[in-house]
């Protein structure tokens, strides 16, 4: 295909293209795999570097296989083609793009999304809680085997209640399909209200009954769900950054995200890179992190500095002077 007809795809790499390595692919002489091509936007889903490669090279045309299928489907699949093969997707590569497909498709398991990008799905579900506050809250998840799986139990088994309760004579298939729950759900709390029992299950009204105290455990997980959280935060915002022309556009930009996703350390590194310090080795470390602790905190002062002074010109040239 004519590499002229071909658009810049939706990368899930933060920093975007990496240049060094399109030379190094530039330079081997074995023909490369066809890259993946979205036909319907022919955006590149899966081969960038590739296509930078031959462009580099000279080459006008390049050997693609086309996707069909909708542009979030194509996201995935080029998540899960970058965290597979070619140069892998970073750490921070895979958590932003896992946050992205849990703004997209809320409804997809952890499991799920954790197979598509190489997180475990602990990793995933920490990311999870932490970005939906304003996300739609779903009944079901999608698993890795495209079944539909109740979210939230407890719920369900209400409807059902309230399903039953409106129609005592329906069909457990009725109830089940009115209640968006499981035949044997619906069997189960037709039973139980048969009985004269409440239709939670027991654990569920013991556990709603009386909160047990908090533990030490449970507040060290809140304390991690917490830098979860400003993990996330910070995530969304590189993205935010990684989106914006202003810098994706400009090699001063590119150079910034650079830097920004250089001294990013995800908390769930830090422990490992701590361990990875030689004892000996550790007070030139520890002063090195100190100073580029100052370095940020000096650009953050003239980042500031420069918003200040902007702001500035930007009501003096506003007003009206009269003489």
């Amino acid at each position: 295909m004519h590499i002229k007809l071909l658009k810049r795809g939706d990368s899930p790499r933060v920093l975007g293209v990496d240049a060094d390595h399109v030379r190094r692919l530039a330079e081997v002489e074995t023909e490369l795999p066809p890259i993946l091509v979205h036909r319907e936007t022919m955006r590149v889903i899966d081969g960038m570097h590739r296509l930078g490669a031959a462009i580099l090279n000279g080459r006008q045309t390049i050997d693609v296989c086309f996707f069909e299928g909708s542009e979030e489907a194509a996201f995935l699949v080029a998540v899960r083609a970058n965290t597979a093969h070619g140069m892998p997707l970073s750490l921070q590569d895979r958590r932003v793009a896992a946050l992205r497909i849990l703004e997209s498709r809320p409804g997809m398991s952890d499991r799920a999304i954790a197979e598509v990008t190489g997180l475990s799905a602990k990793t995933v579900a920490g990311l999870r809680r932490c970005s939906t506050a304003d996300s739609p809250q779903l009944n079901a998840r999608i698993g890795k085997d495209g079944r539909r799986r109740p979210l939230n139990a407890e719920e369900g088994r209400l409807r059902a209640a309230r399903v039953i309760a409106a129609n005592p004579d329906a069909s457990l298939r009725k109830i089940a399909q009115d209640a968006a729950v499981s035949v044997g759900t619906a069997h189960a709390v037709r039973q139980r209200i048969r009985r004269g029992e409440d239709p939670m299950a027991p654990r569920t009204t013991e556990r709603i009954g009386g909160a047990a105290p908090a533990t030490a455990a449970e507040a060290t997980a809140e304390a991690r769900r917490r830098r979860a959280g400003q993990e996330a935060d910070v995530l969304l915002r590189l993205r935010s950054l990684q989106r914006d022309p202003s810098l994706r556009l400009s090699e001063a930009g590119r150079h910034l995200l650079r830097w920004i996703h250089g001294h990013m350390i995800a908390q769930d590194m830090r422990a490992d890179l701590v361990d990875a310090v030689p004892t000996h080795l550790a007070p030139i470390v520890a002063d090195m992190a100190l100073q580029c602790a100052e370095i940020w905190n000096d650009f953050a002062h003239d980042v500031q500095e420069r918003m200040r002074e902007q702001s500035e010109r930007t009501q003096t040239g506003g007003r009206t002077w009269n003489g």
